[in-house]
């Protein structure tokens, strides 16, 4: 026997919802997948991308071949899902669609250049990226999404919600570890996409203080006293974060990294981490991947020809409701059917029965009353109640069975067959010789007074010579 499994108890979805904090079930969630023709560069671009959404995605989502996009959509409500990045591989192009859940818009991106992350933070000097930094969503940076139309707003109001708000007046400075950072060129219509790691530094401090205050362990091999390494020339800070003015700014809090103190002057670094992508707006459309097309970068369409596309959508769902609507109605009809047919077969039989069962009763009524009359011809007197009354008792149980409810009959076992098999031989042959004696009459008189086998002179042959054999000469 194999082990059962436990049966673990399940959690109702609204206990589970209050049991989260507010601000967890507010943000903004994502599932980040990829469609399409299989790529390990996309697999690999859908990894990174989630690793920006962190940590408010599904960074282990499992998807198969087999998965449609309405079943994530099915279970976005349970997880406060409310945007979904799908990076589409065709043969010619990839394409990445932003789809606002549960019912759009859908915004599709033709994604003409990417880089992984791995390869850009090849290309930096300090190749190491803190894994805590991803335990907090980024800061978004929108830039030159201004101008005519609104599809940019649109768009920048989408890049803005996948990510959760931050209140300035509330915020810890020191959870704002990373940068997204979305930038629209007006004149190719692309917007490139960044993503840095921000890190704090304090200024106007020597190589050798910076590394006393950060903690750092100095090398003091070359030096005879503490005093050597500080004061030695050449060690002057060349960063370029501290030479820039307008990265330096006064700090509002006392940040955990050492020097970097409250109402003291630090300098804001940004080390790019990965990926890059650079997108082109191709399509905008009003529902969850289908739906009426509200922008299209190629094709312009009248006012005419809107009208007439919305009218014939309009239709389709009307049809769609129509076929609904009579496919339940059909479904009703059926159901009602086949409990008819049930009834009809369960009371067809059970007025067999009471047909039956009427006619003994009448029957028998009617033999008692012919013996009553008869009585009174011969006798001249009525009888008495009680000399022609039914001595059977009446009961309300069904003298039959109806057909449906009737058993089949119960097979034998081997052992009962042959046992009454034996029996019935037995009885025939207590009756052949019933009456009689065994081994009665003429048969009986030879061996009477005699032993088959044995003996001499009283036995049934005269001599042993009987049983010898003629030998062959």
């Amino acid at each position: 026997m194999g082990k059962s499994k436990k049966k673990h108890p399940k959690k109702r979805t609204a206990a589970f919802k209050e049991s989260e904090p507010h601000e967890l079930a507010e943000a903004p969630h994502s599932f980040i997948i990829h469609r399409g023709l299989s790529c390990p560069f996309i697999t690999d671009l859908t990894l990174d991308f989630r690793k920006i959404m962190e940590p408010f995605t599904a960074s282990e989502l499992k998807e198969k071949k087999i998965n449609r996009i309405k079943d994530f959509v099915a279970v976005s409500s349970f997880f406060h899902v409310s945007h979904m990045g799908i990076f589409n591989k065709a043969a010619t192009q990839l394409s990445f669609k932003v789809a606002r859940l549960p019912r759009g818009p859908t915004l599709t991106f033709k994604v003409h250049q990417f880089t992984l992350a791995r390869d850009v933070i090849s290309l930096n000097k300090k190749q190491f990226v803190d894994d805590s930094i991803f335990k907090h969503s980024p800061l978004v940076v929108m830039n030159n999404f201004t101008g005519d139309g609104k599809h940019l707003k649109l768009m920048a109001h989408t890049f803005q919600n996948m990510f959760p708000a931050i209140n300035l007046a509330e915020i810890n400075i020191a959870t704002i570890r990373r940068c997204v950072l979305f930038s629209y060129n007006a004149e190719t219509n692309l917007v490139d996409m960044r993503h840095y790691s921000i890190q704090v530094v304090p200024v106007g401090l020597t190589k050798g203080v910076k590394k006393l205050v950060m903690g750092k362990i100095p090398n003091l091999a070359k030096c005879e006293d503490i005093a050597d390494f500080i004061m030695q020339d050449g060690n002057a800070s060349e960063s370029e974060a501290e030479d820039d003015e307008n990265s330096q700014v006064v700090l509002p809090q006392t940040l955990k990294r050492k020097g970097n103190l409250e109402n003291n002057k630090s300098a804001v670094q940004l080390q790019e981490i990965g990926p890059r992508m650079t997108l082109q707006l191709m399509k905008i459309e009003d529902g969850l991947l289908t739906g009426e097309v509200l922008y299209h970068d190629h094709i312009v369409k009248t006012e005419e020809e809107k009208e007439a596309l919305r009218k014939m959508v309009e239709k389709k769902q009307k049809l769609k409701e129509q076929r609904k609507k009579q496919q339940a109605e059909n479904r009703a009809k059926k159901l009602k059917e086949l409990q008819k047919k049930e009834k009809n077969a369960v009371g067809g039989a059970y007025s067999e029965n009471q047909e039956n069962a009427g006619e003994e009763e009448i029957g028998a009524a009617s033999d008692l009353d012919d013996d009553a009359v008869y009585y009174k011809d011969e006798v001249g007197e009525e009888p008495d109640e009680e000399l022609f009354k039914s001595t059977e008792p009446e009961s309300r149980k069904r003298t039959k069975l109806p057909h449906s409810f009737k058993s089949k009959k119960p097979k034998l076992d081997m052992k009962t067959s042959k046992e009454n098999s034996h029996k019935s031989f037995g009885n025939k042959e207590k009756n052949s010789f019933k009456g009689k004696k065994p081994f009665e009459g003429k048969e009986s008189s030879r061996f009477k007074g005699k032993r088959t086998i044995g003996g001499k002179g009283k036995t049934g042959f005269k001599d042993k010579k009987t049983f010898k054999f003629n030998k062959k000469k």
